[in-house]
Order: structure tokens, then sequence, then C-alpha cells
């Protein structure tokens, strides 16, 4: 699963050949005639069988489910669905126990190469947007491809909300991004009832646009922060809502460290295990932590300074005693790690980008 545009097709086509009959996208009119009869087509396949954007089937799920049970097992099925609001919903009721849920999200730092980490980030992880071949290129598709999931992918998808009011919204979450949510504030702005904006909020969060990071809730005497923080998933994306086209433009930009921390944290993510529970905390006195996770029984923590040189804060050492963090990590946009003190140290981004980064 992942948005569209993120690698999926490609992935599979070099397990499983276009041509090959066991090879069905449901985007190509000839990919959905042969499935018309669907029990008929599938069940003499033998080997890996790829279905690709079966968000325009979901009735092929309880077939699917009948074929996963057979014995022996003739044949399995890799699936390919581009975001839908209520395709993993479907899939897990349908499938429970019979699956395994992969996340794509394009281009991640490890697999580019720390070398040429500020175009991945200006750029984003999208390929058709990292390989461009100029930046307007890149800008070009970025723009196309946020008109196209507008006003193309979400209305097939079932969902009846005008293309200009969902931009806005997205522009307004551009601006959010790295911040709490605040539905009463969001809803005032668009001029539409608290509902309507969470709805909003879920919809473009379902198509993986969207990242919004739960709070996470320590055992404290403390008021804590209980909204979620918004993240735009894709860099790239991200910048073209804010208008940002060069490098000097986002270097510039009042928008500049919290881009820098969103970036920071998806890698993160991707390295730990891109469908891995994340949280941030903070407590109303000032202390907090970007991102916690959880990786083999053990607590990390990451904090995101785009700084030279980061130093030890108190909120550091409250983090890491009141979280039980067995290690807390300062992500920096520099070259060289080095302690801050007991389980704190300082890591360069670029860390995550080596294979096998997260064997920590």
């Amino acid at each position: 699963m992942g948005p569209r545009q993120s690698g999926k097709t490609t992935l599979a086509r070099t397990v499983v050949a276009p041509d090959s009959p066991n090879y069905f996208d449901l985007e190509d009119p000839a990919g959905l005639a042969r499935l018309e009869q669907p029990m008929t087509a599938l069940r003499d396949l033998k080997g890996i069988v790829v279905i690709d954007e079966i968000q325009r089937r979901p009735d092929l799920y309880p077939i699917l489910r009948v074929l996963a049970d057979r014995t022996p097992l003739p044949s399995k099925f890799l699936i390919l669905g581009s975001a839908s609001p209520d395709l993993r919903h479907r899939s897990s009721e349908s499938l429970a126990g019979r699956l395994e849920t992969v996340t794509i999200s394009g281009f991640s730092l490890s697999e580019v190469g720390a070398d040429v980490q500020s175009r991945h980030w200006r750029r984003g992880g999208f390929p058709p947007s990292f390989l461009g071949r100029t930046e307007d290129a890149s800008w070009a598709w970025r723009k196309n491809f946020i008109l196209t999931l507008l006003e193309r992918d979400i209305p097939q998808y079932g969902v009846r909300i005008a293309s200009p009011a969902l931009l806005r919204f997205w522009m307004m979450l551009a601006h959010y991004h790295g911040q709490i949510w605040n539905a009463a504030e969001a809803a005032r702005s668009l001029d539409v009832d608290q509902n309507t904006a969470r709805r909003y909020l879920d919809l473009l969060e379902g198509v993986y646009m969207v990242r919004p990071l739960k709070p996470r809730f320590a055992n404290v005497k403390k008021r804590q922060v209980k909204s979620p923080k918004i993240y735009l998933r894709d860099s790239g994306l991200l910048h073209q809502l804010l208008g940002i086209r060069t490098e000097r433009e986002l270097l510039l930009h009042p928008k500049l460290g919290a881009s820098w921390e969103g970036y920071a944290i998806e890698e993160i993510l991707k390295a730990v295990r891109p469908d891995q529970e994340a949280f941030f905390w903070r407590t109303h006195n000032g202390a907090e932590l970007d991102l916690l996770t959880f990786k083999q029984g053990r607590r990390l923590g990451f904090e995101c300074k785009r700084t030279d040189a980061p130093r030890l804060t108190p909120s550091m050492k409250i983090a890491v005693e009141t979280l039980e963090l067995s290690r807390l990590m300062v992500i920096y946009p520099g070259d060289r790690s080095y302690p801050l003190h007991d389980r704190i140290d300082v890591v360069p981004l670029s860390f995550f980008a080596k294979p096998g980064a997260m064997k920590i």
C-alpha cells in the first residue's frame, strides 16, 4: 500500500512481468475484463499473482480469502493498492490472519544516498519528483500530482468533497506543519464546523499525504499536550504547497526548521519501519520530545535540531527519565556523532542512509 507514484508497480514488475497471465492491472480495461469472472480467472493460476490497483475492485477480497485458504496453496497474491480511506480496513477485515501489509512511501534517504540529501529534502521522495531533470520539471510534476489527486483520485474513492476546498485545507496544513493541531482554529479559518475539518484531516491521512503524530501520555503528574502534531509526509509536496522552489528560498523560509524536522522524522520512521507506531511528547511546562518509537522492546527517543552543534538541554534529561528511554538521539544536519550525556547522543541524519542503521 502507499500513495500513487511511490513505486509499487515498478517493484511488483520485478517480481512478475506485466505481460504475464499472473499480472492484473485494474487500471487497464483489459485487466479489468480478465477479472470479469474472478474465481474462474484466478483459481488455476500458480506461483505469485499480482493484482494492481485493487481499490477499483473491493469485491475481490472475499474471493481472495477463499483462494488463500486452499490446501495445498498453489498461488500467493501480491496485492497493490493506492491509498484509499477504507482500503486497509477492508483488507484487514476480509483477509484477517492471511496477509501482511507493506507500506511504500517513495525513495528513502537510504535508497538515494546521503550525498544527495539536500535534493531529497527539497524535492521529496516521489521518484518522478526526485529524478526530475530540472528543478522546474520536479516542481511541475508535484503541482500536477496534487491536482490529479484532488480532482481525479479522491473522487474515485467515493469521496464527495470539492477539490478547491480540500486544496485550501491542505495548504493550511502546510502552514501547520510541525505544530499542534487545533481543530477549532482550522474550522474557523475555512468557515466549516470542526467535524468537517477533522473529516478533511482523516481523508488526507488516509491517502498518505499527512501524518498526525499522536501524543504519548506518560504516567506523571504533569499536564500534557493531548492533540496531535501535524506533518506533511513528503517534504517535496510541503515545499510545493508553501511556494518554495529553490534551495535558497527554502533556507530563507520561516518554515525551514519545521520542514527539516518533518523530513528527519519521516526518514527515521522509514529506517525503523514505516508502519511502526510513533508518538511525540510534550508537557505544558515545556518538556518535550519530537519523536518516540519502539524497536525490539526498547524505547527510542529522537529530538531533531537544525543547528551546527546541538547541546544538552534540561528537556532532554527530563524526557529520558520520564519516558524511561533506552536511548535518545539528537538528529542534526552535521557529519559526526558525539555523546551529550548518559543515553543521549548527537547523530547526523546521514546516519540513516547507512544499511542497517536501526540495528542499534
